[in-house]
C-alpha cells in the first residue's frame, strides 16, 4: 500500500472513530469483586522426539523426573539414566471468577530448560498454586504447541516458539476462590479509562433506569451502587440489569504515531493553534571515482592512484511556509500535508515539533 493509499485510509477511519457509539456498561467497567486469580504451577513433560532437557545442563529437570518415579514406586537411587525426552515446564492459568470446582479451565505450558520443542509432549499430573499458596486446580493433558521445528545436519529452521504451548480445558478446579458475593450491600463499578464525564454518565443511565437513586460517582474511575436501593433480589440481579444499559463514553483527544511503520492514528476532537510551519530536506552527496594515472609503456615511472571526489549540496522538494488557523482539526493539518506530496514519517515529525510548540492540543503519544 503506497503512503498516499494509506492517508485516504487514514481519514476514512478518523471521521468513524470521532463518532460517539453507545456502549455497554459491561465494557466500559470492572465489577468489584469479579475478577480473575492466577495460578503457576512447576511440572514435567514427557513424550518429546529427542527435544528434551539436557539434563546435565537441567539438573531440576533429572532430580523431579527421580522424585516422581519413587512416587510411582520405582526406586532410581544412584542411576544413571539419560533420557531426551523429557523437559521442566511452568505452568501458567488465570482462575475465571465465580469457578466452581470440577470446571475445566485452559492452561499455558512454558519450557524453563534448554527444551528445542515441547511438540508431542504431554504434560503430567501438576498442582497449580495461587499467591496464597494452596492448590486450586491441578493440570494435565497433551500440549498443543504454537510452533515447529527441523533439524538437519547442517541448519536447524524454527518456525513460532515451539517451546511454549497450551492445553485447552488441560486442567480441573479442585478449589473455589472465597468469596461472598451474594451478602454485599454494595458494589463499584471501576472505569477501565477513568474520565470524570463517562462516570457522570453512568450514574445517570443507572438511576434513570431504575427512576431512582441507587448509583453515586465517587471519583473519576469509580461508581457505587447501592444493592439496598435497587431493591433487587441479589447484587447478581442487579448486575444483570445494569450491565446492558448503554452509555456513550468520553474521551481525550489523543494522537497516536508508530515510528517503525509510519503509522498515524487520531482521534476527531484533535485540534491545533495557530501556527505556522515550514519543513525541507537537504542532502549531502559524496561521490569517490579514483583515477589510475600509468606511465608510458617502456618509460621509468610507477602507476599511481589520482583521488578524485564529487560533492553536492542537494534541496529535496518540502513544504514551504504553511499558516495554520486557530482551532484547525488535525485532521484537516494532516490533509492539506497529503496534498503537498509530505511522506508519513516526515509528517510524524512534523506533528512532533507542532506539539512541542505548544500548539497541538491533545496527548501525542509515541511508539
Amino acid at each position: 500500500m503506497g503512503w498516499r493509499a494509506f492517508i485516504t485510509f487514514i481519514f476514512m477511519v478518523v471521521p468513524l472513530i470521532g463518532q460517539a457509539t453507545p456502549i455497554r456498561i459491561k465494557d466500559l467497567v470492572e465489577f468489584d469483586g469479579v475478577r480473575s486469580n492466577d495460578l503457576v504451577g512447576y511440572g514435567l513433560v514427557v513424550g518429546l522426539n529427542g527435544t528434551g532437557d539436557g539434563l546435565r545442563n537441567s539438573p531440576f529437570t533429572e532430580e523431579m523426573l527421580s522424585n516422581i518415579l519413587e512416587r510411582l514406586g520405582v526406586n532410581v537411587t544412584g542411576e544413571q539414566f539419560r533420557p531426551k525426552n523429557v523437559a521442566a515446564v511452568l505452568v501458567t492459568a488465570s482462575l475465571p471468577p465465580f469457578a466452581r470446582a470440577g470446571s475445566p479451565m485452559d492452561v499455558t505450558v512454558s519450557a524453563i530448560g534448554d527444551a528445542n520443542s515441547l511438540l508431542g509432549g504431554t504434560l503430567v499430573m501438576t498442582p497449580l498454586n495461587a499467591a496464597d499458596g494452596d492448590i486450586y486446580a491441578v493440570a494435565q493433558g497433551t500440549i498443543i504447541a504454537g510452533g515447529a521445528s527441523a533439524t538437519g545436519d547442517a541448519a536447524t529452521v524454527v518456525q513460532g516458539v515451539p517451546t511454549a504451548g497450551v492445553i485447552p480445558s488441560g486442567a480441573t478446579i479442585e478449589r473455589e476462590v472465597a468469596f461472598d458475593f451474594a451478602g454485599m450491600t454494595s458494589l463499584r463499578l471501576a472505569l477501565r479509562t477513568p474520565d470524570f464525564t463517562t462516570a457522570g454518565r453512568i450514574e445517570q443511565a443507572i438511576n434513570q433506569s431504575f427512576g431512582r437513586q441507587v448509583a453515586l460517582m465517587l471519583d473519576a474511575g469509580t461508581v457505587e451502587l447501592s444493592i439496598a436501593a435497587t431493591r433487587m433480589q441479589s447484587p447478581a440481579h442487579a448486575l444483570g440489569r445494569i450491565e446492558n444499559i448503554l452509555v456513550e463514553p468520553e474521551r481525550r483527544a489523543r494522537v497516536v504515531v508508530d515510528q517503525r511503520s509510519g503509522t498515524i492514528v487520531m482521534g476527531d476532537d484533535v485540534r491545533i493553534s495557530r501556527v505556522a510551519v515550514s519543513q525541507g530536506n537537504l542532502t549531502l552527496r559524496i561521490r569517490e571515482t579514483p583515477l589510475v594515472a600509468q606511465p608510458n609503456p617502456f618509460s621509468p615511472g610507477d602507476t599511481v592512484v589520482v583521488p578524485r571526489t564529487d560533492t553536492a549540496l542537494i534541496d529535496e522538494p518540502g513544504i514551504g511556509l504553511a499558516e495554520i488557523d486557530e482551532g484547525t482539526s488535525l485532521s484537516e493539518v494532516v490533509a492539506g500535508l497529503n496534498a503537498l506530496g509530505v511522506a508519513p514519517r516526515d509528517m510524524i515529525d512534523i506533528l512532533k515539533s507542532i506539539k512541542a510548540s505548544g500548539a497541538l492540543h491533545a496527548e501525542f503519544i509515541v511508539r
